[in-house]
């Protein structure tokens, strides 16, 4: 057995994504956040549909041509595919737990 708020990386300097289950279908990752964005002239612009939540801490997405979504602990989102979208904050004095569902 496993716990998601389990072994968190001591070095976050950068972003961390670890996988936790990988198939054909369906991929599920952690991700590990602290203080970290996506760079202003990038986008996330996958071939999967993403269902995220926020599962410690806070961040903030904006989407293309949206305004920006403020997400806190228990919140998620489904993020269809090719839907452009960045993070433009995450909490700096605290791990973000981010736990993402790509299929």
């Amino acid at each position: 057995m496993n716990n998601i708020f389990a072994a968190l990386p001591e070095n976050l300097t950068a972003e961390v994504f670890e996988k936790l289950v990988d198939s054909d279908n369906v991929s599920i990752e952690r991700i590990v956040s602290k203080g970290h964005t996506s760079p202003e002239s990038d986008w996330y612009d996958q071939d999967n549909n993403e269902w995220v939540m926020m599962l410690k801490g806070e961040a903030k997405l904006v989407f293309e041509n949206e305004p920006e979504l403020y997400l806190k602990a228990g919140d998620y989102i489904n993020i269809p595919a090719h839907t452009r979208h960045r993070v433009s904050w995450t909490a700096p004095n605290q791990e973000t737990i981010w736990l993402a569902v790509h299929y």
